[in-house]
């Protein structure tokens, strides 16, 4: 998949594509079915924004992403997207009118060839534009618009906010309904305490800076290691939290790979979240930590032998 980071200058060659527009957060169940539209014989593209626009309008505002930009494009790549125009969303691109960001960003700078968006879906300064007036301004400037239908479950709309409050709960299942895929954490191995390999369960840590967290607790997780000599699928178990054991409460992500040997520093990781096991706890002693490890480890092993 070919990432554009600007609308401006592109080449003959990088136009034409048949877009969905969004900002696709999780890159759900409703978001698949935006994008399935603009499957045409043109190549598939997304438009998306980086920033996400609520981080630039309400920069104070508590986190609320479900996948980073590593993520997102990683999974928009495996439903089949060739071309990802991420466009960055700052004050110039904001103030742009609704008919300016047609006739400038979609027609003149990405020359699109066809269009889809959700039925509510608005853009333009003060958010003036809607799906009417793309109706109205598409065909003078070359491009067809499908205005998708919202997707519902069991007569609930999915949506990014039913989600984040799935995972609220540690309901990782019922996440997973909606999302179509795992929910999963991605980024680079970074250094951390180097506690777990102190105690026999060496763990590769992930900032969750900017990301709405799950539950905070330990889980069963399937783990992919996306680059490196050692890349492949391995199980795991995961401890998303405060660490109270010691004393630490800035929220981080430890994964243990089981049957694992080697160094991962530096790697990108994507962690699945496939069940929640149990709450942060603080314990006794290390010996008493070590055991519990020991019995979270044999368990998620067990649940991801069985799926």
């Amino acid at each position: 998949m070919q990432i554009y980071r600007k609308w401006q200058g592109l080449g003959a060659a990088d136009k034409g594509a048949s877009v969905a527009m969004g900002n696709f957060d999780g890159v759900h169940r409703g978001h698949r079915a935006v994008i399935d539209l603009a499957r045409t014989d043109a190549p598939l593209g997304v438009i998306t924004f980086e920033p996400h626009p609520r981080e630039l309008f309400a920069p104070d505002a508590p986190p609320f992403r479900l996948m980073n930009p590593e993520a997102r494009a990683n999974r928009l790549a495996k439903i089949g997207v060739e071309r990802l125009y991420q466009l960055p969303f700052d004050a110039a691109l904001a103030g742009l009118s609704a008919e300016n960001f047609v006739q400038d960003v979609l027609a003149a700078g990405l020359g699109i060839s066809h269009l889809v968006v959700g039925a509510d879906f608005r853009f333009g300064r003060a958010r003036m534009g809607d799906v009417d007036l793309l109706r109205a301004m598409a065909p003078h400037h070359g491009f067809s618009v499908t205005v998708a239908g919202l997707i519902a479950q069991d007569g609930h709309e999915i949506s990014s906010t039913a989600i984040r409050a799935a995972l609220s709960e540690g309901d990782t299942r019922r996440a997973a309904a909606m999302l179509g895929h795992w929910h999963r954490i991605e980024g680079e191995v970074i250094h951390g305490e180097k506690r777990g390999r102190e105690l026999g369960y060496p763990t590769a840590n992930m900032s969750v800076a900017g990301l709405h967290l799950p539950r905070l607790g330990v889980y069963a997780v399937k783990v992919d290691v996306l680059t490196g000599p050692q890349a492949g699928s391995y199980m795991g178990a995961a401890s998303l939290g405060v660490r109270p054991m010691f004393g630490e409460n800035l929220p981080n992500l430890e994964t243990h790979l089981m049957d694992f040997k080697g160094d991962l520093y530096g790697q990108h990781l994507s962690i699945a979240f496939v069940q929640y096991l149990r709450p942060e706890l603080r314990f006794d002693g290390l010996p008493a930590l070590i055991a519990q490890m020991d019995a979270d480890c044999e368990q998620a092993r067990a649940i991801l032998v069985a799926l």
